[in-house]
């Protein structure tokens, strides 16, 4: 496919993916320092294809969202054009699949080939691939052929340098963009020497950029050791992890900022984008380092929430000040999502202030039990269940269709069952007929199922089939709506 995208990967300086840092305060706060282009941690393909991409409007980002409702990956609009996704990957279409998904809302997609963690190995990811020249063969053709941005990967060099170098022209074969090269085997770590010389060797053998990392410990203490890494290199671009965690204004021509103001800098994108505190808490250690048995060092070790950590860092004001500007911002977009569902409501939709509260019903008994059944004493269709979700707090929202009327509650819940639940206490309510619950006393449904309990275990005692009829067996389940559950227009 044609790549629509101005990213250029000659002459960069840009920061590495690294596990549990490269969240987005880090990456915005490496641009604002110079930084040319930020990559995002790893982020396992299998993991991203069960989240859903939702527009976050209080943060202005946008959010890859897990069932567990954890955000996965956040972006905004001041990266765009300069973030390249990271993703852990060992199969071409699962690897397309997530690269389709995110795809808009990132610069490039990048596979890594590099990790040499057990977490990334033992599912044939990170430097696990190296071994399997076929399949990156296989995920980078299949990525470059699906998507219109440019695809990149990061390897580590293998035991020789020929076979490095040749691993290497075939993966430019595949027509990715630039390849980062840390220049470490996989069994080898920090304290030990770069090989340079292996990344040089590369670089004078393809024609694509080849983006130089490991030089944190040997080369590179300030702004102008980038500079000598690359030549040391004959790279394209240079790529910096450590230095950069250590303390991101590594970036900077005129020199580095007093790591102080670096970290109340990291702590305000952090506040802003609603970064968890654990992920904001760890890349505040990372760069305290030696002073971590400092006064503010054991402050932020203590800290148990994000305002703790401004606490730390005297930034109690700025804190309250923001997060009562987001909460203001929330209120007022709930009222207009309210004024907006008022307006465009279906008049003819019966609804209520109601919510399930599943201690008021005995086990196993629910108003969509009730409602099922009573719609089959009536002869009527059974219920028919629409649910919606609205973007902005992630809610849910059900509409019942019974005899050809809608009901529904005027409260939103956290999840589609309960939604469901709630707009069927609704119907049962208008129509007067009992939701099952505890104080309404005899439970007929109860009953029903105790008669037919021990009627299952008479006939198991006469040694009849224990198979239960089917048509028994609908009347105590829930008629379940699609699970593909639709998001509010924007």
């Amino acid at each position: 496919m044609t790549v629509n995208t101005p990213l250029c990967f000659r002459g960069k300086n840009i920061l590495a993916p690294m596990v549990r840092v490269g969240t987005l305060p880090m990456r915005l706060v490496a641009l604002d320092y110079g930084a040319d282009i930020v990559y995002c941690e790893e982020l396992i393909d299998i993991k991203m294809l069960q989240c859903k991409r939702v527009i976050n409007e209080v943060l202005e980002t946008v959010d890859f969202v897990a069932p567990n409702e954890r955000v996965v990956f956040r972006t905004c609009e001041r990266e765009r054009h300069c973030v390249v996704f990271q993703m852990g990957s060992a199969d071409a279409e699962r690897a397309l699949a997530v690269a389709k998904l995110v795809e808009s809302d990132v610069a490039g997609i990048d596979i890594n080939m590099g990790c040499p963690k057990e977490y990334s190995t033992k599912g044939g990811m990170g430097a696990a691939l190296l071994s399997d020249p076929d399949k990156i063969e296989s995920i980078l053709t299949t990525l470059v052929k699906g998507i219109c941005k440019p695809v990149t990967c990061k390897i580590r060099i293998l035991p020789s340098v020929e076979d490095t170098v040749n691993l290497v022209k075939r993966i430019e074969k595949t027509g990715i963009a630039a390849i980062a090269v840390h220049g470490r085997k996989k069994e080898e770590r920090p304290q030990h020497p770069v090989h340079c010389d292996v990344i040089k060797a590369i670089s004078e053998a393809v024609s694509i950029p080849v983006i130089a990392n490991g030089g944190s410990h040997d080369f590179i203490k300030e702004y102008m050791d980038i500079e000598t890494f690359r030549k040391a290199t004959d790279a394209s671009s240079v790529m910096i992890a450590r230095a950069a965690m250590w303390n991101p204004s590594i970036f900077r021509k005129e020199g580095p900022f007093p790591l102080k103001e670096v970290m109340q800098d990291y702590i305000k994108y952090a506040v802003r984008y609603d970064n968890h505190y654990t992920n904001t808490k760890y890349c505040l250690c990372q760069m305290l380092r030696e002073q971590l048995e400092t006064t503010q060092g054991k402050k932020l070790h203590a800290a148990q929430s994000t305002q703790e950590i401004c606490e730390a860092f005297e930034m109690a004001d700025f804190y309250e000040e923001t997060t009562a500007i987001f909460e203001a911002k929330k209120t007022s977009l709930e009222t207009k999502i309210q004024d907006d569902d008022d307006q465009i409501e279906d008049p003819d939709v019966i609804k209520m202030a109601v919510r399930f509260d599943k201690r008021e019903y005995p086990p196993q008994i629910t108003p969509k039990m009730y409602l099922l059944e009573w719609c089959r004493k009536e002869k009527h269709p059974q219920p028919v269940y629409e649910t919606v979700q609205r973007p902005l707090d992630r809610l849910f929202c059900s509409v019942v269709t019974v005899a050809d009327q809608k009901y529904r509650s005027t409260l939103w819940d956290k999840s589609k069952k309960l939604a469901e639940q709630a707009a069927a206490i609704v119907c049962l309510r208008t129509l007067g007929v009992p939701e099952g619950k505890l104080c309404e006393g005899e439970n007929h449904l109860i009953n029903k199922r105790k008669r037919e309990d021990l009627e299952h275990l008479n006939n198991r005692d006469h040694g009849k089939d224990l198979a239960e009829p089917s048509h028994k067996k609908a009347n105590f389940t829930e008629e379940t709506s699609d699970m593909n559950v639709p998001q509010m227009p924007r």
